[in-house]
């Protein structure tokens, strides 16, 4: 699986713009499928048939798309200035790499030296910023980067330290790489497995997919904040690197069902999975519209732990991805095993 999510993490695929991430999970799935359904904003819906068919109607979800960058305009001398598609702390930013489809840049700021003694005790605006990508005046840039052009980071997938891995994009090409694996080997119990867009934009891909499929239970797999760092104390980290994957009860977003909760619970447990939940309510997922979708569905979340979320350097521990697979895959055996 960790080969797999390197190979995601590489590729392109900003909100709104995530049709190389599509086209490499289609691949990677239609030999498996025994359905497949696309929408309009560009959700991927694959079913595949478990080891057993139940009457409920299982999905499980996580996204696609990643945090960019936007062309929004020029400078005379041929910079891009630019605006966030997502959330994005412009201090992250300053000096990395950009990638406009083969077109690369630089993301720069005034010199220190020429600020204001104000100016340095703020927090940089994104008007503040461009980009550099060597362009000789605003003609040139307009050439090699029109309007509306997407970007992403240029930031490669290395595995470090203690079973750690460093890259753009894990928020959440880890959910897609754990789905992939189980539909690759066959769910326990018949799934649709939904691969979705413009969660870093409002959850929009979400509501489509869950509108067309009307499940009965929902499983989200996601990527989330981890600041368990030195000068972060207590429930302000609110999960940590290799304590295994995150349950959480509640989020921006979403109360998540008490009783699913309650059973993922029970199951790490049983199966000495390691776990853990949030310390604190923080961030949302693709459960906050899943959840909504007509008469309800019943909605739980995983996620592994991501330090540095959202920037090019985003961290996590190869040890948690591990546990949310297994996790996953004891989910669906429950639901098999419920019905039975």
């Amino acid at each position: 699986m960790i080969e797999l999510l390197e190979k995601l993490c590489a590729l392109p695929g900003p909100s709104g713009c995530e049709d190389a991430v599509h086209d490499f999970i289609l691949e990677q799935a239609k030999l498996y499928a025994d359905e497949i359904r696309e929408d309009h904003l560009g959700n991927l819906m694959i079913f595949r048939k478990g080891k057993q068919h139940i009457d409920k109607t299982v999905m499980l979800s996580a996204h696609m798309d990643e945090v960019g960058v936007i062309c929004k305009g020029y400078t005379d001398d041929g910079c891009v200035k630019f605006g966030f598609v997502g959330g994005v702390d412009p201090r992250v930013v300053i000096g990395r790499r950009i990638l406009f489809g083969d077109v690369r840049g630089v993301v720069g700021i005034k010199a220190v030296h020429l600020t204001t003694r104000e100016e340095r005790k703020t927090m940089p605006k994104t008007s503040s910023l461009y980009i550099d990508i060597g362009a000789s005046d605003k003609k040139e840039a307009q050439k090699k980067v029109p309007l509306g052009t997407y970007g992403v980071f240029d930031s490669a997938c290395v595995r470090f330290g203690d079973g750690l891995l460093k890259a753009k994009a894990i928020d959440d090409r880890v959910g897609c790489a754990v789905m992939l694996t189980i539909l690759q080997e066959q769910p326990a119990v018949d799934t649709w497995f939904v691969f979705g867009v413009q969660e870093e934009v409002g959850l929009r891909g979400a509501r489509c997919a869950a509108f067309a499929l009307n499940p009965d239970v929902c499983l989200v797999l996601e990527g989330t904040t981890a600041a368990d760092l030195a000068e972060v104390d207590g429930a302000k980290q609110v999960c940590g690197l290799r304590k295994g994957v995150v349950i959480p009860f509640m989020d921006r977003s979403t109360i998540y069902h008490q009783k699913m909760f309650e059973t993922l619970r029970k199951l790490a447990e049983e199966h000495a999975i390691p776990w853990q939940t949030k310390h604190r309510v923080a961030g949302g997922t693709d459960a906050g519209r899943i959840h909504l979708t007509r008469n309800g569905v019943l909605t739980a979340g995983l996620a592994v732990p991501v330090r540095y979320i959202h920037s090019p350097s985003s961290v996590a521990a190869l040890e948690d991805m591990q546990s949310m697979l297994a996790l996953a895959r004891h989910f669906l055996t429950y639901l098999g095993d419920e019905e039975s």
